[in-house]
């Protein structure tokens, strides 16, 4: 039994597909762009913030110095749009706990927007 199908209809049906699974990927890709480089940030503030640990003189300075410390760091790494008011910074002995809470808003496309929260908190000993 033979089918009638007008001219082109079944090269259609796969253009159409092909058409859906580029939008998709487009759209997977353009989310990776715009948050990507939000983890990276957080990356390299978690390693700055790491990297304080053993620190010469950091159980006796004062939280003022130890934000002026991280935020040196920060700028080294070219880290921007982080604020340093995210920083909160409490003695415990010999330690000094630091805890960072902040979220990174973009702009998707449109009105579309993503908001991404980061917290993280050490506990660093200085020399």
């Amino acid at each position: 039994m033979k089918t009638d199908h007008p001219v082109g209809t079944r090269q259609q049906g796969g253009a159409l597909a092909n058409v859906i699974v580029a939008l998709f990927f487009g759209a997977l890709l353009t989310v990776a762009i715009k948050i990507g480089p939000v983890y990276i940030d957080d990356l390299t503030i978690q390693e700055a913030l790491e990297s304080l640990e053993g620190t010469e003189g950091l159980s006796s300075m004062g939280p003022a110095e130890v934000r002026r410390l991280i935020n040196k760091r920060l700028s080294v790494n070219n880290v921007s749009g982080f604020d340093a008011k995210n920083i909160s910074v409490e003695k415990n002995g010999e330690f000094v706990v630091i805890s960072v809470d902040y979220e990174v808003r973009n702009n998707l496309f449109g009105n579309v927007d993503s908001i991404v929260h980061f917290q993280h908190e050490y506990e660093l000993k200085g020399q």
